[in-house]
């Protein structure tokens, strides 16, 4: 089988449904399932019968075209969302911002953690059977939890950690209270959210979570344009407007659903009536079922320290004061554009090929032991991967770096495009590149390795993650903000190495080199190098003080660059090119005339 015809039945084979997912939270439709199974039957595709095990959409999801309609709608949701985050910056202070996204954020992210997560964990559990009126009751035991935790957290936000100028940040302690009181308010909401996820109502958890995300931007709106004197007034009344609102999505959509004639139809939802959600005693007599509550302990000290570990950076700058509230302000926006193309391209594309490498690779088997068509396709697809995360990767590294000013300047006005954050930004463009290629390598390794490797693999990551929050510490007192993606990218290019290492040994004896995708031609690598050059000199002369004449200009001579740059690259990496075409259901014409 030739290398063309190989990359051709790979990408045929990862890519039917694979936009479709990507747009819609990697739900793959009912008709896109059908087609691969029918492919599999009748077509090339009958040696990797396990890649054809996929099963429909969720419980409401309907066909591909609801599935779309929905994601359409998550997009312009997502783009309002963003539009009115830029108009709310530039009517404050970065001080505020930094109290806001970083110090009450973390109070009220790590409330929720302690309070509930270890309960999600229990009570979404693959159990087939189980009282869900026990279940129930242990979800609303998250209620009192948060009140605790809300209560003692605010005393140590108050008491223990510095407290903002309140000329310069006004309000704070009313904030923590009512950012502390929000996240109770979201906690009434568990039993019916888990119930909805254990049913997958993903039409609900969308509407409700980009309805609350959207009225909360356009009240923070209102506020600040007319009342901006109120300070964190304002973040704290959004915030806890935004929880009551998604809480009352859940509890509007059950009790109409239960209180409808169709609900009697409905035989897979354990509750007949909206009261049956509120804590009661069982048929049994006991409140809880035990097993869930010990369950529930587990995971909470399995978990604490992956908190810790998720937040390190916020809990660095809160409780170490290696950064003033401005430049917290700064980072967290900064971080937060940046990690937009993560979320958005590469976290999918990393969940939608780990489920395609792990029906194709058998885990405790060497490569050698394996159906060698079924190794073939899987090392064109992570070659033609590598590749298509490194042009990515490589195009944002070099084209953010003379655009980060002036894209900081558009979404926030002069307090993000001086100081440091275009500093930040362009930093950041690189550890994308290492956040793409760490992104592919790793969804082969975790879908690869056995048991055992990935145990050893987790304790590694551990050891590498603690060490972060050190690492990360030393740097923002050497260098700044810009300490904190120093050390996530010497932490991800470990990463990186453990993976290829990896792939190395794996593939080691077989004729395949998925690596040779970390490859690029020279004339590719020169109009990058070229490209990045002219750019630069360009916001040198045209950006980014000289008016909008000449900030198009600079946005037109990038356009120009890109364009050559991509046009080179569709010239000399004709493989990655078949494989995009595949991926996108482009016909070549050779096809078209069979």
């Amino acid at each position: 089988m030739g290398s063309q015809e190989v990359l051709g039945q790979a990408a045929r084979l990862a890519s039917f449904g694979l936009i479709l997912q990507v747009l819609s939270a990697r739900q793959v439709s009912a008709r896109t399932a059908a087609e691969i199974r029918g492919m599999a039957a009748h077509g090339p595709l009958r040696a990797c019968p396990r890649a054809t095990q996929f099963r429909g959409g969720p419980r409401n999801g309907g066909g591909g075209r609801s599935t779309g309609d929905r994601a359409a709608a998550l997009v312009l949701f997502r783009l309002i969302t963003f539009v009115l985050n830029a108009f709310i910056l530039r009517f404050l202070s970065k001080e505020i911002v930094g109290v806001v996204n970083v110090r009450l954020m973390l109070l009220y992210s790590t409330t929720l953690f302690l309070a509930r997560e270890a309960f999600r964990r229990a009570c979404l559990s693959g159990v087939t059977q189980r009282d869900w009126s026990q279940t129930l009751n242990l979800l609303w035991l998250t209620v009192p939890l948060g009140v605790f935790w809300s209560l003692f957290l605010g005393w140590v936000w108050l008491q223990l950690l510095e407290v903002p100028d309140p000329h310069v940040v006004p309000h704070y302690a009313t904030g923590v209270v009512l950012f502390g009181l929000s996240a109770v308010v979201e906690l009434l909401g568990e039993p019916f959210w888990v119930l909805a996820q254990a049913h997958m109502f993903v039409k609900l958890k969308v509407i409700a979570e980009s309805l609350s995300v959207i009225l909360k931007s356009i009240l923070t709106a209102f506020l600040v344009l007319w009342l901006p004197h109120w300070g964190l007034y304002i973040f704290s009344l959004a915030q806890l407007f935004y929880t009551t609102v998604l809480v009352l999505c859940y509890v509007t959509y059950f009790t109409k659903l239960l209180g409808s004639p169709e609900s009697t139809k409905l035989q897979t939802l354990p509750v007949s009536r909206i009261t049956d959600l509120l804590p009661n005693i069982t048929r049994s007599g006991a409140f809880i079922n035990w097993k869930e509550a010990k369950l529930t302990w587990s995971f909470f000290k399995q978990s604490f320290l992956k908190q810790i570990l998720t937040e390190g950076e916020r809990y660095v700058m809160t409780f170490l004061n290696v950064l003033n509230f401005g430049d917290q302000g700064v980072y967290d926006i900064v971080n937060n554009l940046g990690s937009l193309v993560a979320r958005l391209i590469f976290q999918p594309i990393e969940e939608s090929f780990y489920i395609f490498f792990a029906k194709v690779l058998e885990r405790e088997k060497d490569a050698t032991l394996q159906k060698q068509e079924d190794v073939a396709v899987a090392a064109a697809v992570l070659e033609s991967l590598l590749k298509l995360a490194l042009l990515a990767g490589l195009t944002i590294t070099v084209f953010g770096f003379a655009y980060s000013q002036l894209a900081l300047d558009i979404y926030g006005g002069a307090m993000l495009s001086s100081g440091s954050g275009p500093v930040l930004l362009r930093s950041y463009c690189f550890y994308v590149l290492l956040l793409a290629i760490n992104g592919v390598t790793e969804c082969f390794t975790f879908a690869a390795m056995s048991k055992e490797e990935v145990d050893r693999y987790n304790f590694v990551m551990l050891a590498l993650s603690s060490s972060f929050l050190v690492l990360s510490y030393l740097l923002t007192r050497w260098c700044g903000s810009v300490g904190f993606i120093l050390a996530n990218c010497f932490n991800m290019g470990i990463r990186i190495t453990q993976s290829l290492c990896f792939i190395h040994r794996y593939y080691r004896r077989s004729p395949h080199r998925p690596l040779a995708g970390l490859r690029l031609s020279p004339v590719l690598l020169g109009a990058f190098a070229l490209g990045g050059g002219v750019t630069a000199v360009s916001e040198v002369f045209l950006c980014c003080e000289q008016g909008w004449p000449a900030r198009l200009a600079h946005i037109a001579v990038g356009a120009f660059c890109l364009g050559a740059t991509l046009g080179t690259a569709f010239l000399t990496e004709t493989k990655l090119i078949h494989f995009l075409r595949t991926q996108l259901g482009v016909p070549r014409r050779t096809d078209k005339m069979t």
